[in-house]
């Protein structure tokens, strides 16, 4: 890890966690649900920790005459957008800090973030960035999770406790799994109004879980593995936690849940 860089970061920068977050969306569902009707003819869009831009794609396809731009930490993942959507000239993706994004104030129609801010330093830093570049009257939306890897029904006290011993030492990084809830402080302290917030139900597993969202979780646990040697001392026991969240997961007595919060704010006008 390279020194600056958080372990939220860490597992951002990872590859696979692009592909993997990709693999958990679907874009046209998710454009169609929160961003459709939210995307005039001749919008400037912006999303904020892009990925791969397949989110963005489905966006410049609701009107010929929208634009978007896409702005990611990652180098590689820029690389992968640009050669990804060649020929697209609706997108344009940048490599750029979301706590201090080089586009001027004012510019954009829609500014959102997708599973992001969970993973940053200065959370606030970054929302009233989103804010600033925003033009007056324009909107701005933040999708995270809430409760994630947390809660669970029936307990396992021995996972429960080294799931929040995890969670407790990568508070340090910035990584907060209880975001979802904050977006709306966030939202307010940031100058927005008209704020509407969204809860829904997400990670939700009753009962033996599927096997296409077991290779989410595996590949999910694979990537954060070198965090949990970190935390619990040991490759061991980083997967010997792995291993009992997995079987907890198999087990057909067992629930596990999330919950998503999308909240979505005007910038006044004066």
């Amino acid at each position: 890890m390279s020194k600056g860089v958080s372990a939220g970061e860490y597992i951002m920068e990872d590859p696979r966690e692009a592909m993997r977050l990709e693999a958990k969306v679907d874009a046209h569902a998710w454009v169609q649900k929160y961003l459709a009707h939210r995307v005039g003819a001749g919008a400037e869009v912006l999303s904020v920790g892009c990925g791969p831009g397949v989110i963005l794609r489905e966006v410049v396809a609701l009107d010929k005459s929208i634009q978007a731009t896409g702005v990611d930490i990652s180098e590689d993942r820029i690389r992968e957008a640009k050669q990804r959507h060649r020929g697209v000239e609706a997108l344009n993706f940048v490599r750029g800090d979301s706590h201090a994004m080089e586009f001027p104030s004012n510019r954009f129609d829609l500014v959102y973030s997708r599973m992001l801010i969970e993973y940053l330093r200065n959370k606030e830093q970054a929302v009233r960035e989103m804010v600033r570049v925003c033009r007056p009257g324009g909107t701005v939306l933040l999708q995270d999770l809430d409760g994630q890897l947390l809660w669970h029904y029936p307990e396992d006290a021995e996972m429960q406790r080294t799931s929040e011993k995890v969670v407790i030492a990568l508070a340090d990084t910035g990584f907060d799994p209880f975001v979802g809830r904050k977006l709306f402080s966030f939202a307010q302290r940031a100058g927005l109004e008209h704020i509407d917030v969204q809860v829904e139900s997400y990670h939700l597993i009753a009962g033996v879980v599927g096997p296409e969202i077991l290779k989410q979780w595996e590949l999910k646990l694979e990537i954060a593995a070198p965090q949990l040697k970190k935390v619990l001392g040991s490759e061991t026991a980083a997967r010997e936690h792995a291993k009992r969240f997995l079987e907890y997961l198999r087990r057909p007595d067992t629930l596990t849940y999330s919950t998503v919060f999308t909240v979505s704010g005007k910038k006044p006008l004066q």
